[in-house]
């Protein structure tokens, strides 16, 4: 495919398909923030009646190679190496974010104009933390792809595609929600390491996520009223049915209070 800088697209959905539907990372970063920027000029519109290519269709680079959770590497994050391996995972998740957000505004037609607008702006964040992650990977001798990374990170999409209420709670509160759990703890052992840089990106991260996760939970209520469900019990529902049963803890109350977690259900995760 062309590059995006060839096009002159006015049109979110434009960008969507050139970023999901082609494999080449610097152009899915280029074309996130140039959909961004033109969204601040008031040069980009959000209506279109086509109808979304398949989600199976989505297109990553050759590499990394992706393997089973279980067939990951082990490595300790007190060493160098480890702390390499520590964030090419968490640039994979960050990559694999970029595409979630796209595909979420993509596939989902029909919502108000803010539900765009948001997850483009958490689009564009993750395009941002991705390249000060890979910009910290290079520092240190490596790429992003030069090490596996975890397969499963993407299914969670393919399993809701046709699910805007089960998308908003595996990905946004769900998998996102599972950072504000466990980044703090990792901060907090990159500090103790020595690590300034590392943390600091990682503090990054963390501040921008809790918003990502608000958005989620927003829009969450939001679809759960325009149906005429109530929210709490459709967030359980929807969890024991895609995973099988609740997440696992510990959970970080105070964060997920401020990404919009009500007391109702921070009882019932921690149950």
């Amino acid at each position: 495919m062309s590059s995006c800088c060839a096009f002159k697209m006015d049109n979110i959905f434009e960008y969507a398909e050139i970023i999901l539907y082609q494999d080449d990372i610097d152009e899915k970063i280029a074309a996130t923030h140039q959909a961004w920027q033109a969204h601040q000029r008031g040069q980009l519109k959000f209506q279109d009646a086509s109808i979304p290519a398949a989600i199976a269709e989505t297109k990553f680079p050759r590499r990394p190679e992706l393997l089973d959770p279980h067939k990951m590497p082990r490595r300790k994050f007190t060493s160098r190496q480890g702390l390499i391996a520590f964030f090419h995972a968490i640039a994979h998740i960050e990559f694999i974010a970029i595409h979630l957000a796209w595909d979420i505004l993509y596939r989902f037609r029909g919502m108000p104009e803010k539900f765009y607008r948001d997850w483009l702006y958490v689009a564009d964040e993750e395009a941002q933390h991705f390249t000060l992650i890979r910009k910290f990977l290079i520092q240190n001798s490596c790429e992003y792809g030069d090490l596996p990374a975890h397969k499963g990170l993407w299914q969670r999409a393919e399993d809701t595609a046709d699910d805007l209420p089960g998308r908003l709670a595996l990905v946004p509160r769900g998998m996102e929600a599972r950072g504000l759990d466990v980044t703090p703890v990792m901060i907090a052992k990159c500090q103790k390491a020595g690590e300034p840089q590392a943390a600091e990106i990682l503090t990054r991260i963390l501040n921008d996520e809790v918003g990502h996760v608000a958005l989620g939970s927003y829009w969450f209520k939001f679809v759960c009223a325009q149906q005429g469900c109530n929210a709490e019990a459709t967030y359980q529902a929807l969890l024991i049915h895609y995973l099988d049963g609740k997440p696992k803890g510990p959970f970080n109350r105070e964060l997920r209070r401020r990404a919009g977690f009500t007391e109702a259900e921070l009882k019932w995760l921690d149950g």
